[in-house]
């Protein structure tokens, strides 16, 4: 996939390419943004740590790739911080296009100014150990989403959609149709038509 491709993805949204491609694949957990406005897309690169332990965190600077989205977690999510303004600054450096960590971010001010798209389900200061080997590039589960390494993952406002990496163009096709259909029917909403009727819904009621 190109940079575009992704930036694309991005801009369509996760609510989008979730009903699109077909309900199904997304982080069903409360997140925080931590930059407000904040969308990406890319690649996931998976990072299993450690309980309470980020030394793959650590490691996985070594290995990410531009563009990809760093995906943290550890067996039992809790508000444990994986990921603080140090570490997402070399994140930064090294071309993560965002980070979902399924534990704590601290450090949240420094990192919005950072710059770095971030989403977390705890804000918490309590650090995290660094003594327990785990795993990149395995497959994991958050949120009862399952992604493997490579999955596209894209990032909004409005949560997180998973797409599998073979069936990303099938996916982007369907989101773009989907984007062009909701524009039309959003103009037509505007000048006073009501979704009840575009959508056939009266006739389920009887009236």
């Amino acid at each position: 996939m190109t940079p575009t491709v992704y930036e694309e993805l991005a801009e369509l949204g996760s609510a989008t390419v979730y009903e699109a491609g077909g309900r199904r694949g997304y982080v069903d957990a409360d997140l925080t943004q931590v930059i407000p406005g904040s969308r990406a897309a890319g690649p996931a690169r998976t990072v299993s740590c450690g309980q309470d332990d980020n030394l793959m965190v650590h490691a996985a600077m070594a290995t990410v790739a531009p563009g990809e989205v760093l995906v943290l977690t550890m067996p039992e999510p809790r508000p444990i911080a994986l990921m603080g303004d140090l570490l997402a600054t070399q994140a930064k450096v090294h071309g993560a296009v965002a980070v979902l960590i399924d534990a704590s971010v601290r450090d949240v001010e420094e990192i919005a100014e950072l710059g770095l798209p971030v989403w977390a389900r705890w804000v918490r200061v309590a650090g995290a150990n660094k003594d327990i080997a785990g795993s990149i590039g395995d497959q994991i589960t958050v949120g009862g989403a399952t992604i493997r390494q490579g999955d596209v993952l894209v990032l909004d406002a409005d949560g997180v959609a998973v797409i599998e990496a073979e069936r990303v163009d099938e996916v982007l096709a369907a989101s773009r149709d989907r984007a062009e259909k909701e524009r039309v029917k959003r103009a037509r909403l505007a000048e006073g038509a009501l979704s009840f009727d575009l959508d056939g819904l009266r006739e389920r009621l009887g009236s």
